[in-house]
C-alpha cells in the first residue's frame, strides 16, 4: 500500500521535474480557466460532460436569498428525500439541524454530493442529519458567489470521496472593482407575517500588486407555522390522532387502568372527543397545531478574497466567516413512566377535582386503583394516564462556520501549477429553552416528592424531607389553569445542551500542461496530490446521554442526542489526460488513488469521450467509479438515541411476529452504534448524451445517466429482526446488556415459553409458539410480540440502489434590434430508481412512489430590453403515489371509507405546477430594482395523506404566493 503512495508521489514529482526543464517567460501568459470535472486548465471540456453553470447573471436574476433558494431552479436536486432545508428541522437527534440546509443530486442523499468552494472542500456540519454528515449550504454566503458549476455524474477520479452523484462547486468572486449595496424585503401575500429581509455589500479595489474584494451579508426570516394556512392547520384525517393529548387539554386515562380495558377521556377535554378503532372516546392530539413549517432563521457572513501578483506567480487567498441562528421545534414530548414505558402513574387524588356536588366521582369508580412505586420508592395507590407536555420541544441553535485558503499559482516552464492549504471549521451549539423536562424531577413532582427549590426530597424512614426549600403538593396533571400547580411543573423543566465541532485541514499540489505531442496531437495532463485531516466531535450535556449504567435512560423526556468523536487522515494522488485523437474526437482519462487510515484504500478511474459530428452536433459519453467514505459520525458515533423503523411489508416472517401479519411500518425507540469496520460506499456511473446547436441562438442537450450504488450505509432494523429469528444472541429479555446488540422484549413476552419450555431468548426457541402462548396468556391489545425499548443496532453496509434517467435542456433566443426573447425548458425524467427493501433482497421500484416523482421540469420565457427584463417560468412536479403503506390501519380504513383509494388500496398525489415571475429595471446607471414572485397564482400544495403535515415538504411548499423586492446600488 505504501509502495503505491510512493509511486504516486514519484509520478507527480517526476512531472514537476519535467515541467522545470521547460523554460519559458510566462509574464504575459493569459489566465487559463479550470472547469469543474477536470483539473486541466485551458482546455474547453465544458461541452464534453453534463455540467450546468449558474453564472452571475442567473444568480442575480434568481430572486434567491440563500444558496438553497438558488438551487431550487435545478431539476437535478429535486425528487427523493436527499435535498432538505430548514423546513425539515426538528429538536431531536434524528432531525435536520435547524437553520441548516443541504443539496443532494439525483435524490441520492447529501452525503453522496460533494460540495466544493473554488475547487476545495469545506468542513461538514458538526451535527449530522441522522448519521449523515453534510455541508451546510446556508453557511455559504450567496453574495460572494460568482457562479455555481454542477456536475451531475460520478467524479471521484478527480476529487476523491463523496463525489458519487456529482459535484457542486461554488466559485467565489475575485478581482472585483467598485462597490455595490443590495437590500431586499419579502413576505407572503397572506395575512400572517413570514417576512424576510436581506442586506448585501460588496467592495473591491486594487491593493498593492493585487486586488482585495470584501463582502458582507445579513439575512433574517420570520417563522412560518402550519396553523397559518387553512390547508395545513388541521389533521389530515380524523384517525391521524395521537392518544397523548396535551396536559392543558386534560390527559386520557390509560387503558390498562380502565375496568373495561378502554382508554378513557377525563372531563374537561378542550377539543371534540375522537372515537378510536377500539370504540373508545378519547381526547386526541394532532401535531399540526404545533408544527413549524419554516423556523425563524438569521444569518450574518463576511469575508474577503485577495489576489496578488508575485512576479510570475500569484498569491490567492479567500476567507469567510458566517454565523447562523435558528430555533428548532418538535411536537411536545410524551410523558412516560420512570423506566420510559407507557402510562405514568399518579395518585387517585388527582381525580378528586372532578367530584360532583355530593362528593361522588363516577370516573374513579370505573378505574382500577393499583399500587405503584414513587420516585423515592414509596408504595402509593393510583392509576396510569396518557399525556404529553404542553410546550413544543424548542431548541435554539447557533452555528459558526469559517474557511481560510491560501494558495499559490503560476508557471514552471510551460506547466501551470497550483498549491494551497485549507482550514475549514463548522461549530454548532444547541440549547433547549422550552418543552424539555427532567424525568426524575417530574416523577418526584407527581408523587409529592419535589421541593420548592427544584430539588428532589429524601426519604427518612417514612418521612419525605427537603434538605432545602419546602415540600410541594403533588403535581396534578388533570388540574388545568392553576398557577401553583403550573409553577411546580415549571421547576422540572430542563435545559440540556449539545455542542459540536467539525474541522478539515488540507494541503494540495497539482500541475497542468502539455505532456507530449504525437503526430501533431498535443496530449494535456494534470497531476496532483492531496493530504487531508478531518476531525469531528458531537458532545451533549450529561442529562441528554443514554447511559447503560442507568438502564439507557436519558435524564430528560424527548431530547435525543448522540455522542460522536472521530478523526481520520487521508492521502490522495490523481492523474488526468486529455487526448484529442482527431479534430473531432477527444478523450479524457483520469484515475485517483486514495488511502484512509481507518477503512483503507480505493482506486477510482474515469473515461469520457466526445465526438463532434459536425459544427452543430456533439456526442459525449462517460464512465466512472466513485466512492463515499463512511462519515465521521457513522464511524465514530458512540451511542445515539433515536428511533428505528422496520418494514413488515418487506419481510413476511417479521410481519407475522411483530405486525399481526400486516405489511405496515413500525417505529420504535432504539440506540444506534457507529461501526469502525464500515466499508466505503461505492458507485459506478455511466452517461452518454447529445448536444445540438443548429445556431448560436438554439441549444439542445439530451443526457442519459445511470448509477449503480452499492454498500450504502444505514441501520437496518428489519434485517436485525430477521436475523434474530434464528440468532438467539440478538434476542434479549429486558434491556440489551451493555456491549451487546439486538432486540429488547417486554416482560410479558419473556414470562411465557414455547411448547418445549424455551423462553424467547433461548437458543432454538420457536418464536411462533412463544407468540401463540403469549396471546393466550395475556390477550394483548396488539396481537403480536411486544417489544420493550432501546434496541441496540449498528450501522452497516446494507443498501443497493440503481438509478437511471434522462436530462433534457433546450433554449432558443430570438434577437431583435434592441431586445431579445428567450424560451428555455429543463426536464429530469427518472427511468428507474431501484432499491433493496430493508431486511430483504427484494428490490422495490421507487419511481412514481412517495417523494419520487417521475418527471421534474421548468419552462421559462424571458424578455430583455435595454434597461429592463421580465422572466416568467412554470415549475412542474409530477404526480406520485401517496405513502399509504406507512399509515396506520385505522387511517387506511378511513381513506377507504372516503373513497380515496383505488382498487390496489393506493392513491395518487396530484401533480403540481406553480408559476413564478422575475423582473428587473435599471432606474439609472447605478440603481436597479428587482421583483420576484413565486407561486404567482397562490396554488395550495397537493394533499398528501402519508405525512402528518398534509403535504410533501420536500417536493412542495405551503407558503403560497410570496414576493421579494430588491434594490441594488453600484458605485
Amino acid at each position: 500500500m505504501y509502495n503505491k503512495i510512493t509511486m504516486a508521489v514519484a509520478l507527480v514529482l517526476g512531472a514537476t521535474a519535467q515541467a522545470n526543464t521547460l523554460a519559458a517567460d510566462n509574464n504575459n501568459e493569459p489566465e487559463k480557466i479550470e472547469i469543474t470535472g477536470s483539473r486541466i486548465k485551458g482546455v474547453d471540456l465544458e461541452g464534453t460532460q453534463p455540467i450546468t453553470v449558474l453564472d452571475s447573471e442567473a444568480i442575480s436574476r434568481s430572486g434567491a436569498s440563500t444558496v438553497y433558494d438558488l438551487l431550487q431552479s435545478l431539476s437535478q436536486v429535486k425528487g427523493g428525500s436527499g435535498t432538505f432545508s430548514t423546513s425539515e428541522s426538528g429538536s431531536t437527534s434524528t432531525s435536520t439541524p435547524a437553520g441548516q440546509a443541504a443539496a443532494s443530486l439525483r435524490g441520492m442523499g447529501p452525503s453522496a454530493t460533494l460540495t466544493l468552494i473554488n475547487g476545495r472542500r469545506i468542513a461538514p456540519s458538526a451535527f449530522a442529519a441522522g448519521t449523515q454528515n453534510f455541508v451546510d449550504i446556508n453557511a455559504i454566503p450567496l453574495s460572494a458567489i460568482e457562479r455555481v458549476e454542477i456536475l451531475a455524474t460520478g467524479a471521484s477520479a478527480i476529487y476523491g470521496a463523496d463525489a458519487v452523484a456529482g459535484v457542486i462547486n461554488y466559485i467565489l468572486k475575485e478581482d472585483y472593482q467598485g462597490a455595490e449595496f443590495d437590500v431586499s424585503v419579502g413576505n407572503s401575500f397572506a395575512g400572517s407575517d413570514e417576512g424576510k429581509v436581506q442586506f448585501n455589500a460588496l467592495f473591491g479595489t486594487e491593493l498593492g500588486n493585487g486586488n482585495l474584494t470584501v463582502f458582507g451579508d445579513y439575512f433574517k426570516r420570520n417563522q412560518f407555522d402550519a396553523r397559518d394556512r387553512a390547508h395545513t392547520r388541521d389533521g389530515n384525517l380524523t384517525n391521524s390522532y395521537s392518544y397523548l393529548p396535551k396536559l392543558s387539554n386534560t390527559p386520557n386515562i390509560y387503558y390498562y387502568s380502565s375496568k373495561d380495558g378502554n382508554e378513557l377521556a377525563a372531563p374537561g377535554c378542550q377539543s371534540e372527543l375522537v372515537t378510536t378503532e377500539y370504540g373508545e372516546q378519547i381526547c386526541a392530539y394532532y401535531p399540526n397545531q404545533d408544527d413549524v413549517l419554516t423556523p425563524p432563521f438569521e444569518s450574518f457572513s463576511t469575508g474577503f478574497m485577495y489576489n496578488q501578483s508575485l512576479g510570475e506567480h500569484r498569491l490567492k487567498s479567500d476567507f469567510f466567516f458566517s454565523r447562523t441562528k435558528a430555533t428548532a421545534f418538535s411536537s411536545p414530548a410524551a410523558i412516560n413512566q420512570l423506566d420510559d414505558s407507557e402510562g405514568p402513574y399518579v395518585s387517585e387524588e388527582a381525580l378528586f377535582i372532578f367530584d360532583d356536588a355530593n362528593g361522588d366521582n363516577l370516573l374513579l369508580s370505573s378505574l382500577y386503583i393499583d399500587p405503584f412505586s414513587s420516585y423515592l420508592g414509596r408504595e402509593l395507590w393510583g392509576f396510569a394516564f396518557d399525556a404529553r407536555f404542553d410546550a413544543p420541544r424548542t431548541i435554539e441553535v447557533e452555528s459558526d462556520n469559517l474557511r481560510l485558503v491560501v494558495a499559490l499559482e503560476g508557471y514552471i516552464g510551460d506547466w501551470s501549477y497550483e498549491t494551497g492549504v485549507t482550514y475549514s471549521q463548522s461549530k454548532s451549539k444547541q440549547e433547549a429553552i422550552a418543552g424539555v423536562y427532567n424525568r426524575y424531577q417530574f416523577h418526584a413532582a407527581l408523587s409529592g416528592e419535589l421541593c420548592s427549590d427544584g430539588s428532589i426530597a429524601t426519604l427518612a424512614e417514612d418521612n419525605v424531607l427537603c434538605q432545602s426549600g419546602t415540600l410541594l403538593p403533588f403535581y396534578n396533571p388533570f388540574l388545568v389553569g392553576d398557577a401553583a400547580n403550573d409553577a411546580t411543573l415549571a421547576l422540572t423543566q430542563a435545559t440540556p445542551t449539545r455542542r459540536g465541532k467539525s474541522e478539515v485541514y488540507g494541503a494540495d499540489f497539482n500541475v497542468s500542461g502539455e505532456l507530449w505531442q504525437i503526430q501533431d496531437i498535443a496530449i494535456q495532463a494534470a497531476l496532483g496530490v492531496e493530504v487531508r485531516r478531518e476531525q469531528l466531535s458531537d458532545t451533549p450535556s450529561m442529562d441528554a446521554v443514554a447511559d447503560a449504567n442507568k438502564g439507557y435512560l436519558v435524564d430528560v423526556f424527548g431530547f435525543g442526542s448522540s455522542i460522536a468523536k472521530a478523526k481520520r487522515e487521508q492521502f490522495g494522488a490523481f492523474g488526468e489526460l486529455y487526448i484529442p485523437l482527431t479534430d473531432a474526437l477527444e478523450v479524457q482519462l483520469a484515475g485517483r488513488f486514495d488511502h484512509y487510515d481507518d477503512f483503507g484504500s480505493t482506486f477510482n478511474p474515469k473515461i469520457s469521450a466526445s465526438y463532434r459530428a459536425n459544427e452543430q452536433v456533439l456526442l459525449r459519453a462517460g464512465w466512472a467509479t466513485s466512492f463515499r467514505a463512511p462519515s465521521l459520525t457513522q464511524a465514530g458515533v458512540k451511542l445515539r438515541t433515536t428511533t428505528s423503523t422496520f418494514d413488515c411489508g418487506a419481510n413476511q416472517a417479521v410481519a407475522a411476529l411483530y405486525c399481526e401479519g400486516d405489511g405496515t411500518l413500525v417505529t420504535v425507540n432504539s440506540l444506534e452504534l457507529g461501526n469502525s469496520a464500515l466499508n466505503a460506499e461505492e458507485s459506478e456511473s455511466l452517461s452518454f448524451g447529445l448536444a445540438w446547436s443548429p445556431s448560436g441562438d438554439t441549444n439542445l442537450t439530451l443526457d442519459y445517466w445511470q448509477f449503480d450504488y452499492t454498500d450504502v450505509i444505514d441501520t437496518n432494523m428489519t434485517a436485525v429482526l430477521d436475523r434474530a429469528l434464528s440468532d438467539a444472541s440478538l434476542r434479549h429479555c429486558g434491556l440489551v446488556p451493555d456491549g451487546q446488540m439486538g432486540i429488547s422484549f417486554a416482560a410479558d413476552v419473556c414470562a411465557v415459553t414455547d411448547d418445549a419450555g424455551l423462553r424467547i431468548d433461548a437458543d432454538g426457541a420457536n418464536l411462533q409458539q412463544v407468540l401463540a402462548n403469549y396471546i393466550a396468556e395475556f390477550d394483548p391489545r396488539n396481537q403480536s410480540l411486544q417489544l420493550y425499548r432501546d434496541h441496540v443496532i449498528q450501522l452497516e453496509n446494507t443498501g443497493t440502489q440503481t438509478i437511471t434517467g434522462v436530462d433534457v435542456k433546450f433554449d432558443h433566443r430570438w434577437r431583435f434590434a434592441d431586445s431579445a426573447l428567450k424560451v428555455s425548458f429543463n426536464l429530469t425524467h427518472y427511468l428507474e430508481y431501484q432499491r433493496n427493501k430493508p431486511g430483504s433482497d427484494t428490490v422495490e421500484e421507487l419511481v412514481g412512489t412517495f417523494r419520487y416523482p417521475e418527471n421534474i421540469a421548468r419552462l421559462g420565457l424571458s424578455y430583455d430590453r435595454d434597461a429592463w427584463y421580465v422572466n416568467v417560468f412554470a415549475d412542474y412536479i409530477d404526480s406520485y403515489q401517496d405513502d399509504i403503506d406507512g399509515l396506520r390501519g385505522r387511517e387506511v380504513d378511513e381513506l377507504s371509507a372516503l373513497g380515496l383509494l383505488d382498487e390496489q388500496q393506493q392513491r395518487q398525489v396530484e401533480s403540481w405546477t406553480t408559476v413564478g415571475l422575475r423582473a428587473g429595471l435599471a432606474l439609472s446607471e447605478q440603481l436597479e430594482l428587482s421583483v420576484a414572485i413565486d407561486n404567482l397564482f397562490d396554488k395550495n400544495p397537493p394533499r398528501v395523506y402519508g405525512t402528518s403535515r398534509g403535504f410533501d415538504s420536500i417536493n412542495h411548499h405551503a407558503l403560497g404566493a410570496n414576493y421579494r423586492v430588491g434594490l441594488r446600488y453600484r458605485f
